[in-house]
């Protein structure tokens, strides 16, 4: 689950790290009392949207203008003004896809005097089986290229139960802290480890981390995920989530217990396990299209939530085809097909449909479609599903 901006600096300060003062806005009323509440003479207006790069980003409506979703105002009167050309507007980013996303949310928070930009995220590093630390000296807006141009410049730190005074003092060296920024930062690194670890965070990106010139420290952005199978432990948390910003599909799939993803692709995908579905998704690829989704309804769904399943990835305007591609272990076949067939009654599905099935009681699922009377492709083997519905696609 992922949360705003504003949220996940109110989460570092609970923990005790440095960020400036802020006023999250949710309507144009709420900015003059945002404005008066920060001291200025700097205000930041920032879009709040689940998404990065969004100093970079441009808006699609020609009325929001051309300065991008974080702004810069020296004038109590040039932070509404860039209020009421943000909210409401559709904001796209690298990470948003051509559309954008409605900015329905603004962050209003008081400007700070920067001497440098320094990049840290902490996540876990599945290689060493550890939390880690990922800073860089180059920080900001293009911590990307940097990543991509000289990734040398990034230095990556697994810690193991905590974060010790050599690993603070490891991390301060790399990002060339001295005098008062070293004493900050040696304080600065294990609050955000606790915070982490103890909220069961996914991933925690600070970009940038300032170093402001009176020397200090500040949290200047936050991004952060959390482990939504740890959710149950922390209720604060899930209050803070915003629905807006997630697919509804994905939502609706979440209450069946779905493991669903929209993509871009014209090929709906419904399978069981997720190697297989991947392995799914990978063959549509090779075959020259792109699969709409990653759904996943696990190994012991029964007919209600294949139905439900089928029903989700008919909802995308985008997908042309589905295919069905299942392997009964725990989940038999003669249920996979009465889940389908009820589903494509109820949905007059229009589009060619191919089903691949394999397992217990593969012959029993295979005359439940057989007898249905529908216009359903029946594949052998994943090589020959994955061309059918290709071709059919195709028309």
């Amino acid at each position: 689950m992922n949360i705003h901006e504003y949220q996940a600096k109110a989460v570092l300060k609970s923990f005790g790290a440095p960020v400036a003062e802020g006023v999250p806005v949710l309507s144009l009323d709420d900015v003059q009392k945002a404005v008066d509440t920060l001291p200025g003479p700097l205000w930041v207006v920032k879009s709040q949207i689940h998404a990065g790069g969004r100093g970079k980003g441009k808006f699609v409506e020609a009325e929001a203008g051309e300065k991008g979703g974080v702004r810069l105002a020296f004038t109590k009167e040039d932070v509404l003004a860039n209020a009421k050309q943000m909210l409401g507007h559709h904001l796209v980013t690298a990470q948003t896809g051509p559309a954008g996303k409605q900015v329905n949310r603004l962050y209003i928070e008081d400007g700070a005097d920067i001497d440098r930009e320094l990049y840290l995220s902490i996540l876990v590093d599945r290689e060493s089986g550890k939390v880690a630390f990922v800073v860089s000296t180059e920080g900001g807006m293009d911590i990307e290229a940097v990543a991509h141009d000289t990734p040398e410049k990034i230095m990556t730190l697994p810690v193991d139960g905590g974060v010790t005074e050599d690993d603070a003092s490891k991390l301060c060296d790399a990002l060339k802290l001295e005098g008062t920024a070293r004493t900050d930062g040696m304080k600065l690194f294990p609050i955000l480890y606790k915070a982490f670890t103890e909220k069961d965070m996914a991933m925690l990106e600070v970009n940038p981390l300032i170093v402001m010139e009176n020397g200090h420290l500040r949290v200047l952005d936050a991004k952060v995920s959390f482990d939504g199978n740890a959710l149950f432990r922390h209720p604060d948390i899930v209050e803070l989530r915003d629905k807006t910003e997630e697919d509804e599909k994905e939502i609706e799939a979440s209450e069946w217990d779905l493991a669903y993803i929209a993509l871009d692709g014209t090929i709906g995908c419904m399978v069981n396990g997720a190697g297989l579905a991947m392995a799914t998704m990978d063959i549509i690829k090779l075959y020259g299209e792109e699969p709409a989704n990653f759904c996943d309804v696990g190994g012991g769904a029964g007919k209600e939530k294949v139905a439900a399943a089928f029903k989700i990835i008919m909802k995308d305007p985008n997908v042309k085809g589905i295919l069905v591609n299942i392997f009964g272990g725990i989940m038999k076949c003669d249920v996979i097909a009465e889940g389908v067939i009820a589903a494509v009654k109820e949905t007059n599905l229009a589009v060619p449909l191919v089903v691949r099935l394999e397992g217990t009681n593969v012959e029993l699922g295979k005359k439940i479609i057989a007898d249905s009377g529908l216009n359903v492709i029946s594949a052998d083997d994943l090589d020959d599903a994955a061309q059918k519905i290709v071709n059919a696609v195709r028309g």
